[in-house]
């Protein structure tokens, strides 16, 4: 079956740089999309950022505006492993980050409705 396993998070201080890692089992990692999505308690997930799948190692990436220019959304296909590389956190930053892949060419990457897999998430807290 599907697996989505992500890992990375931890504390970090305002201003500094975490990397998350999700691992893909399961299905063929270049097939799918993928996206990177957070949620902190009582609220919906947010998009973070997504990639489309890969054609010949190409894929493109979409970022919310709240992370455009510190986030990277990349793929390494090798090691079926999608990455979030987060620099300048912020405190506003600090939430669960998900995983999540879909079928390819289904609309908006920023609607959490319609990925189909989920990891279990990785908690991410930055310090003022």
């Amino acid at each position: 079956q599907v697996q989505l396993v992500e890992s990375g998070g931890e504390l970090v201080q305002a201003g500094g740089s975490l990397r998350l890692s999700c691992v893909a089992s399961g299905r063929t990692f270049t097939s799918y999309d993928m996206g990177w999505f957070r949620q902190t308690p009582g609220t919906e997930r947010e998009f973070v950022g997504a990639t489309s799948r890969a054609v010949y190692n190409t894929y493109s990436t979409y970022y919310a505006d709240s992370v455009q220019g510190r986030f990277i959304i990349s793929r390494d296909i090798a090691k079926k492993e999608l990455h979030l590389q987060m620099n300048s956190l912020k405190p506003e930053d600090t939430a669960m980050y998900y995983c999540a892949d879909r079928t390819a060419h289904k609309g908006s990457y920023d609607d959490s409705r319609k990925y189909e897999y989920w990891g279990q998430g990785t908690q991410v807290t930055v310090s003022s």
